[in-house]
């Protein structure tokens, strides 16, 4: 591995050995039950080829995880060495402050040689906001298909273009396996500036502590809160401007670009619903988003840093933004007004709050989101660092929660 330069051990530790044995003996497994589900389900090669590689990616993921430890004493990188370092504390402070999973998650680290993990594929109809769905056997039905090869994802993305659907394909960072297997910190994000590190890893552990199947927003919602307050709780033991300083510079372009999409949202969401024809709806999805796309030239010309969007507004072949690519981040956070609220009623209480939400997800779908509007309605409206503008109850866009899509969209990538 390119980040191990320099004096390696010959032999790794013998409780490395065995972790890497049962990890290697898991895949394996996984593998044997992807297939075999695949086959009572009847399924057709191409299916039997995506589970594959789907298996193939994590076992290579798992290969080459190497203990955190083990990589600083050998790796020839300072900037590594130090970035590591940072992470096994902020690791400690997620469990210790955070009560988030004390276990073997992001002890480990995978030089994986490529910008991202995973490549995942969103698709939805041209003329609505509604994500197609895919469906699996533990994570349940989501609203993307990952691929870990960037050029299967793109002929996928073509395929589903070519039966007229809006695609976007989006680069993804990091993900988790909920516990299936211990997810180590990856090349993709280990040098991004550290407060988005931190909340990367809050993010992800958060998944382990509750994920409902086929309520993706639910799931993103909640761990985006986590994220949130667990940044904000972490910077406040650090008592560093530098940090804080990345910090707030982050959630002023987070603002901008919600803002741009929470508008856009509204206006495609009116023609979607309205009597007016395809031809006419499709005119004035283009009008909306051209507009959306020149309002972010302008305030880009103002904020050099928003300069990291600019591939989410190019589009595929520079075509610009569409239907796909807004489900893709547009319902991210949708519900982090209702879970900021139920971690107040805990009375901030970390632990307390869990408990909550694994009450909510036990319950049917229905009840779920509910609950949800009325613990957002029961917040005063404001803008949120994570929600972005100001939501009212019985706003137009808001009536009715749609299910979607969600990988975040981080500046720069």
């Amino acid at each position: 591995m390119r980040t191990l330069e320099g004096r390696r051990r010959s032999h790794p530790p013998r409780r490395f050995a065995a972790g890497a044995n049962a990890a290697v003996r898991r895949v394996r497994a996984s593998v044997l039950l992807s297939l075999v589900m695949v086959v009572a389900g009847c399924g057709t090669v191409d299916t039997v080829d995506y589970y594959w590689q789907g298996a193939a990616g994590q076992f290579e993921i798992i290969t080459r995880a190497r203990p955190i430890d083990e990589v600083i004493e050998a790796s020839a990188d300072p900037a590594l060495k130090a970035r590591l370092a940072r992470v096994q504390e902020i690791r400690t402070f997620a469990s210790r402050d955070l009560a988030l999973p004390d276990n073997a998650s992001y002890t480990r680290y995978a030089d994986l040689g490529r910008p991202f993990v995973v490549w995942n594929v969103f698709a939805a109809p041209a003329l609505s906001l509604d994500a197609r769905q895919w469906c699996f056997p533990i994570a349940g039905c989501v609203s993307y298909r990952g691929y870990f090869d960037e050029s299967q994802a793109r002929a996928e993305a073509a395929r589903l273009a070519s039966k007229g659907d809006d695609v976007w394909v989006a680069g993804i960072p990091a993900y988790s396996t909920l516990g299936y297997f211990d997810d180590p910190v990856l090349s993709t994000f280990v040098r991004w500036p550290e407060v988005e590190v931190a909340r990367m890893v809050f993010h992800e552990l958060a998944h382990q502590v509750v994920y409902v199947k086929d309520d993706s927003q639910f799931n993103e919602s909640f761990a985006a809160t986590v994220e949130d307050v667990g940044v904000r709780r972490w910077l406040a033991t650090q008592d560093d401007p530098r940090l804080a300083g990345q910090y707030e510079r982050a959630e002023r372009l987070r603002g901008v670009f919600r803002d741009l999409l929470h508008e856009t949202r509204c206006e495609l969401t009116a023609v979607y619903a309205s009597e007016a024809s395809e031809a006419t709806q499709r005119a004035r999805k283009a009008t909306i988003l051209a507009v959306m796309r020149e309002a972010y030239e302008r305030a880009r010309a103002g904020e050099p840093g928003l300069a990291g969007y600019e591939r989410w507004f190019a589009g595929i072949d520079g075509a610009g933004p569409n239907n796909a690519s807004i489900v893709s981040v547009g319902l991210y956070t949708a519900d982090v007004p209702a879970f900021k609220a139920l971690l107040a009623a805990a009375g901030g209480d970390l632990p307390r709050f869990y408990g909550l939400v694994k009450d909510l997800a036990a319950r049917p779908k229905a009840e779920r989101e509910a609950a949800l509007l009325a613990a957002a309605g029961s917040r005063p409206a404001t803008h949120d660092a994570v929600a972005g503008p100001a939501i009212l109850a019985g706003s137009p866009c808001l009536t009715r929660r749609r299910r979607g899509g969600h990988r975040r969209l981080r500046p720069g990538r």
